[in-house]
């Protein structure tokens, strides 16, 4: 493994970073991988959609009446539009919550003129800016549907996360009991499991019914199809979840995680895919998914032009000059053979 993505100044390499990849099928077969595709990992906000499961199977998106963006903002690591803050306001007034109940903390949010309108206007930053506010609002539903706790609701012995964890366990066929637990950044607790089987999580979420019956499938298909439609609430403007959904039209559901986490179901093939950059640098992310997409035959010349600014990703200084750029340069690999079409 040398160099799998490579950060260039003009034409010089400047730094580099590793990956690893998993490609499996909704069975957990590896079918292509690059680096380990067993690295123990926390993919952080990639499991919201999995996070967001449990709000649908209570009954409490139906008894509070989820339209599609509530259930796509919910799997959300939102940039913070006012978009996305007044539906986590709205999500929030169905339950006869305030604002106050969030317990994500805050953070300056991505979107800049959001931020700039609020420091103009001489307000403070709230919880509802973070990016976790979606995730936050959806755990709240689902408690007070239940007659739970609300204070306590992102204790990981709260009945809300136990159900989270079931979920995790079963879609991503990793035993609850190896599951290590951390904390997120937003405060909740995050779940530490071998990369194939986060991938693993998204093949099935891409084809649920291809792995199971019931109402766990119906759950999945419902969330994959909100994210899919709504693309815009799960990241922003100019986020790559939401370009890259939008550019390939219902056929893939992304979602990124901290750390320099990315994975994604493909509807047509059933493949999930589950990426880490090594270092956790995020920039790497967009450059390496695009290539495994490309290897894997999936999408077209079209759809890499619309994401080209994903594929080739520019590096710019504090001018917006584009002064080099970021490449990816690994193969992935089929047991003992290469995929090749690079």
């Amino acid at each position: 493994m040398e160099n799998p993505i490579v950060v260039y100044r003009g034409t010089f390499i400047e730094s580099t970073h590793n990956i690893h990849v998993a490609v499996v099928n909704g069975k957990g077969e590896v079918l292509y991988s690059y680096g380990d595709p067993g690295r123990m990992t926390f993919p952080r906000s990639s499991m919201k959609p999995f996070q967001a499961v449990a709000v649908v199977e209570t009954g409490a998106a139906d008894r509070f009446q989820y339209e599609e963006a509530d259930l796509s903002l919910i799997c959300a690591s939102h940039s913070g539009e006012h978009f996305h803050r007044s539906r986590v306001m709205n999500i929030l007034s169905r339950t006869h919550l305030e604002e106050t109940a969030l317990q994500c903390g805050t953070h300056i949010p991505r979107d800049m003129e959001s931020y700039n309108e609020l420091v103009r206007s001489g307000g403070e930053l709230t919880p509802v800016f973070s990016n976790c506010s979606g995730k936050h609002s959806g755990m709240l539903t689902a408690v007070v549907h239940m007659g739970e706790d609300v204070d306590s609701y992102r204790e990981v012995t709260h009945p809300h996360q136990q159900r989270i964890l079931d979920v995790i366990e079963d879609v991503c066929g990793y035993p609850k009991g190896q599951i290590e637990i951390s904390v997120d950044g937003c405060g909740v607790p995050v779940h530490r499991l071998p990369l194939k089987h986060a991938a693993m999580g998204f093949a099935r979420l891409a084809q649920p019914f291809a792995w199971s019956e019931g109402e766990r499938p119906r759950a999945l298909e419902r969330i994959r199809e909100a994210m899919t439609k709504h693309p815009e609430m799960v990241g922003g403007t100019d986020r790559f979840d939401t370009d890259l959904m939008k550019a390939f039209n219902g056929r893939i559901a992304a979602k990124a995680g901290a750390e320099g986490v990315q994975c994604l179901g493909d509807v047509e093939t059933g493949l999930g895919i589950a990426i880490k950059v090594e270092d956790g640098n995020a920039r790497a992310v967009s450059v390496a998914t695009m290539e495994v997409l490309k290897q894997l035959g999936i999408g077209d010349e079209h759809i890499y032009q619309q994401l080209s600014e994903y594929v080739n990703t520019p590096v710019l200084n504090a001018r917006k000059d584009r002064i080099g750029h970021i490449k990816a340069n690994f193969q992935l690999a089929a047991g003992e053979r290469i995929l090749t079409g690079s």
